[in-house]
């Protein structure tokens, strides 16, 4: 598991290109047969990916980051199937999630497994976990059963459905939020006009898009902006005091996962687009 410690936002504003990828672009979440996972001091996010070929991958705890004996002993994750049928197999109980179902399991379930129904054409799950001081039951929310909510218009380039997955009125859960949101042909901007929000940080996972297209995701202080470029599954890690915002060459989905003092999803403090720099 690789970890990443935070920075302040002074200490940000001074990176080079290079240094800023370091420390915000999760670049390679899935490998085939493998588990991967970055483990940021940013809220203590775990954000992972797994591809299940022929054997179930295993989630395990890495003790020396954890401290913990499993997994989940003091964590709750989110799950969500961005691939072909799945299964995610929970202390012997089978959820077949179908592309962008979500699965969350709460703190204390000891073993989770991930499987693909067919290990030719193997399911990608994607997920973040938090840590959790209370239990929660495991939920399972099909894409078909989710409340779409529509936003956004093309005179803005930003026409959108948000599905929202973890939150107050959805899955409960101890600190962990976590949605989609899907760009409608011909619209390329998320989150803007932008916002921070102190209070919490941000996780978000681009994909859906083509090979040679590209995020340009701006991040930092609202009068020290920077970007990235942020390519197919690729993640972004996002501290509370950072704008996080983005355009691409054509339209994509992202995965949006949140943890902090609240799971407010409308605690945001929004920036004047007058006040950007």
């Amino acid at each position: 598991m690789e970890v990443r410690y935070a920075l302040s936002p002074q200490e940000t504003k001074m990176l080079d290109t290079d240094r800023l990828r370091q420390q915000y672009l999760i670049p390679s979440l899935f490998v085939p047969g493998r588990l991967q996972m970055t483990y940021t001091h940013v809220d203590r996010f775990i954000v992972g990916g797994a591809i299940p070929t022929s054997e179930p991958l295993k989630l395990e705890a890495d003790r020396k980051e954890t401290g913990a004996d499993f997994f989940l002993e003091r964590r709750e994750i989110g799950i969500i199937n961005v691939g072909p049928q799945g299964i995610v197999s929970v202390d012997g109980v089978e959820h077949i999630l179908e592309p962008k179902d979500c699965l969350y399991i709460g703190r204390g379930s000891r073993e989770v497994t991930f499987h693909s129904a067919d290990a030719s054409n193997p399911a990608r799950f994607y997920f973040n976990s938090t840590p959790a001081h209370q239990t929660y039951p495991t939920v399972h929310v099909a894409i078909s059963k989710a409340e779409p909510q529509h936003l956004g218009a093309p005179a803005t380039s930003n026409e959108r459905t948000i599905y929202k997955y973890i939150h107050q009125n959805g899955i409960q859960s101890c600190q962990l939020v976590m949605g989609m949101t899907l760009l409608k042909p011909n619209n390329m901007w998320n989150t803007m006009p932008c916002h921070t929000h102190n209070r919490r940080s941000e996780i978000y996972f681009y994909f859906d898009m083509p090979e040679d297209g590209v995020v340009f995701h701006l991040m930092g202080e609202p009068q020290e902006t920077r970007h990235l470029v942020v390519r197919n599954e690729q993640a972004i890690i996002s501290p509370s005091w950072s704008i996080h915002s983005g355009v691409g060459t054509s339209n994509y989905t992202f995965i949006w996962g949140m943890a902090g003092e609240n799971q407010e999803f409308a605690d945001m403090d929004a920036v004047a687009m007058k006040d950007l720099r």
